[in-house]
């Protein structure tokens, strides 16, 4: 098979953006809009990845750098400098492309086409034609228009050039081609700028191409989404929401029951088991896996997490597991106002109330923290019960250490454990105690000050205004 190389065209300023971050690094979906095209390039299972930069070239790079995963494509970085045309952008790509593949011509703001679309390109292609991504517009101004001849194309005709007739056409070109790389480089050698814009257009390769007697074929789509581009915060608004419809849409096809398909946002990946319910506003990151009979409460934030079948979380929680993940067990209740931050194990059918906050730690089958309480960097046995206001003081200044509650422990309310300790099996910790020596199994302990009562204590008055 011909090896195929990405080019994308990122270095736009966007100044109809009005905002100092280049235009591609703005999210949808929760990632940059170029990061989408890169993980397209990816999909593709491409030999390399172009991106051409100009404005904002440093943080382009550096934010695509940052993101680069294993089993990516290779990226490669090139400046356009200053920005004169598509044509002259791609210009830039020529002393890293090699010769013996195809080329597939992205657009860093244009985030959600199909690899599979891609695919049926580069197999039109086929490594000998030039070949063209298209879709009809029942209003194409601005875009160049495709003219014909039977089923070749004869030439793109950019808006400001077209004439009368030709802005009558009402299929355009997309901005996405492929094309065969030796036949690009020469096409490219041979580029111009005597047009309205002064600026070297891409879309002259049509042109060179048909003198050349090489097949100039287009691949027309249906689906405007997938050729969609960003130039304003309203686009980039539209572009997102149409993007979550579809995504909810393909979620309840799979027989997710979402409340309210409006109202509803993934950035990252879903998995759902049968008989999900997720309810309004919320919204899930990274990757988030969901099993048989979960509930998922309004206004949920739920990233990089697995949750197990019949496992409820009510309204208004928050759980991130970042890099080291979050799990919850089958049949746990979680919320309404709970925090899992990564490192959070809950077990089956563990409760954590509101205002709990779990970091770190592994809560065995049936343990509880129902009310206002933090859990850090602990081990909690089966059937222990975590009294409201408690806390694990897990950090010294230095260095975080561990607690351990052994199963069938008993925490009061407004306790404080000062890791590293442990508590053992059966036993119950009195409330409003500061424990910081292990306790034994079975065993009541208390550690407060005593209490005093003060006869006709007086309290404190505010002196009277001169």
């Amino acid at each position: 098979m011909t090896a195929i190389d990405v080019v994308i065209m990122a270095a736009g300023m966007g100044t109809r953006m009005k905002s100092r971050r280049p235009k591609v690094l703005h999210r949808l979906a929760g990632r940059p809009l170029v990061q989408h095209v890169v993980d397209t390039a990816a999909a593709l299972a491409a030999r390399s990845c172009v991106v051409i930069t100009g404005h904002g070239a440093e943080q382009v790079e550096a934010a695509l750098a940052a993101n680069a995963s294993a089993g990516a494509p290779a990226l490669q970085f090139v400046r356009q400098q200053p920005q004169l045309g598509t044509g002259h952008a791609v210009q830039q790509a020529v002393p890293v492309l090699p010769d013996d593949g195809i080329v597939v011509v992205l657009s860093g703001d244009v985030p959600l086409t199909q690899a599979d679309t891609l695919q049926a390109l580069i197999a039109l292609c086929a490594g000998q034609r030039l070949a063209l991504l298209t879709i009809d517009f029942a209003d194409p101004t601005g875009y160049g228009r495709i003219v014909r001849a039977g089923d070749r194309v004869q030439a793109i005709v950019e808006h400001k050039d077209a004439s009368e007739a030709q802005r009558a056409i009402r299929e355009v070109y997309s901005g996405i081609m492929a094309v065969p790389a030796r036949r690009l480089k020469a096409w490219l050698a041979r580029l111009d700028n005597r047009n309205a814009q002064g600026e070297y257009y891409l879309t002259d390769i049509v042109k060179f191409a048909v003198a050349d007697g090489v097949p100039v074929l287009a691949h027309q789509i249906a689906d405007a989404l997938q050729v969609a581009g960003v130039n304003s915060p309203l686009q980039l608004a539209e572009l997102e929401r149409a993007h979550q419809l579809r995504q909810a849409r393909r979620l309840m096809e799979q027989g997710v029951r979402l409340a309210d398909p409006a109202r509803f946002d993934l950035r990252g990946e879903l998995a759902c088991g049968q008989d999900v319910e997720i309810d309004v506003n919320c919204v899930f990151e990274g990757r988030v896996s969901l099993g048989e009979g979960v509930s998922i409460g309004a206004n949920c934030v739920i990233a990089n997490a697995s949750i197990a079948a019949g496992a409820v979380i009510h309204p208004f929680t928050h759980i991130d597991g970042e890099q080291l993940g979050v799990s919850v067990g089958e049949g746990a209740l979680v919320g309404p106002f709970a925090r899992l931050r990564p490192g959070a194990r809950l077990g089956a059918e563990v409760h954590i109330g509101n205002f709990v906050e779990v970091k770190n730690a592994t809560l065995a089958r049936g343990a509880k923290a129902n009310h206002l309480a933090y859990l850090g960097d602990a081990t909690v046995g089966e059937r222990v019960n975590y009294g409201a206001g408690s806390i694990t003081a897990n950090y010294d200044g230095a260095n975080k250490h561990r607690t351990v509650i052994e199963a069938d422990v008993h925490v009061g309310s407004n306790c404080v454990l000062v890791a590293p300790v442990t508590l053992g099996a059966g036993g119950t910790v009195g409330a409003g105690s500061t424990i910081t020596k292990d306790t034994p199994a079975g065993a009541l302990s208390v550690a407060r000050g005593k209490q005093l009562s003060i006869a006709n204590w007086q309290r404190p008055t505010k002196k009277a205004k001169a």
